[in-house]
């Protein structure tokens, strides 16, 4: 029997081969190290970090990262996907010790408006409340998505419509190719209409670009941002969304399991890929934007 290979990738058109475990710096072509790689980040203004939700080896590198930046004084604001807008207050109460534990998760809904496992969350959220951080809740209500990957935008009442992104812009044809592959593996039962999907995508992503815009316009920080990776590879997701917004120094990291087959790190990517081990997945649940398949 012939021994198995180690997973593995390679960029797009260049003949060499990285490994678990390695930073890979995309238009460099090479791998850095964990403090090259801090080096590189602090000199940004907006650092997007871009996870498969349910693999806990991406939560401890995020902590990490954190942690390492926190040292270097990057910033003590993290923001993610993980809350709605709405939830704010609730959020902050948790961190300034104001309510305790199963509190705050009743009060931000986590069941029904995330429903991933809290325990992959709880390690980096603790580190941000040890540290007297701040955590900025920047994503749209999960009923509002439902609601436009069901029956589109104009399904939204006035009210409803004010909760999102003024702008929400449905015109890249290369964002909507990318999705039109990702809602190939959906659960069609849910989301028939693919038109509805990509809104509900666009929706969720410019959304959560307003809100890091305003957040920045306001009080001129830098900010690290937390996200699936789908939101970040290639950037036009999120990071694209943001920059037209206010244009700063933006740096992604995209963390890519690796699994049985060679994968390919495609040009413009993101500027780091971080590989890492594979995950089974614990939990499928259906929300637009995330596939069965990553």
């Amino acid at each position: 029997m012939k021994p198995q290979m180690p997973p593995l990738a390679r960029i797009e058109g260049v003949p060499r081969y990285f490994g678990i475990g390695r930073i890979v710096h995309v238009d460099k072509e090479n791998t850095v190290s964990f403090s090259e790689l801090i080096e590189n980040l602090v000199s940004s203004d907006m650092i997007f970090i871009g996870e498969v939700h349910d693999n806990p080896e991406h939560h401890l590198i995020e902590v990490q990262i954190r942690q390492a930046l926190l040292a270097r004084r990057f910033s003590r604001t993290v923001a993610m996907e993980f809350f709605a807008k709405p939830r704010q207050a609730a959020v902050d109460r948790y961190l300034s010790g104001k309510s305790a534990e199963p509190e705050f998760l009743k009060d931000v809904d986590w069941k029904h408006q995330w429903s991933f496992d809290y325990s992959f969350y709880r390690p980096i959220i603790l580190e941000i409340k040890e540290n007297r951080g701040r955590i900025l809740a920047i994503n749209a209500p999960n009923d509002l998505v439902r609601k436009v990957a069901g029956s589109g935008l104009k399904s939204l009442s006035p009210d409803e419509r004010a909760q999102l992104a003024e702008n929400i812009d449905l015109s890249s044809k290369r964002h909507r190719e990318y999705l039109a592959e990702i809602f190939k593996y959906h659960t069609h039962n849910q989301v028939k209409n693919f038109d509805n999907f990509y809104a509900a995508q666009c929706v969720w992503e410019d959304t959560m670009a307003e809100n890091i815009a305003k957040y920045r316009k306001k009080t001129g920080n830098k900010l690290i941002v937390l996200t699936g990776n789908g939101h970040i590879i290639n950037k036009f997701g999120i990071p694209d969304r943001t920059f037209r917004r206010v244009p700063v120094k933006i740096i992604t990291i995209v963390l890519l399991p690796l699994g049985t087959d060679m994968q390919t790190i495609r040009r413009g990517m993101a500027d780091y890929v971080w590989l890492t081990g594979n995950c089974a997945r614990i939990r499928s649940v259906f929300r637009p934007g995330h596939s069965k398949k990553k």
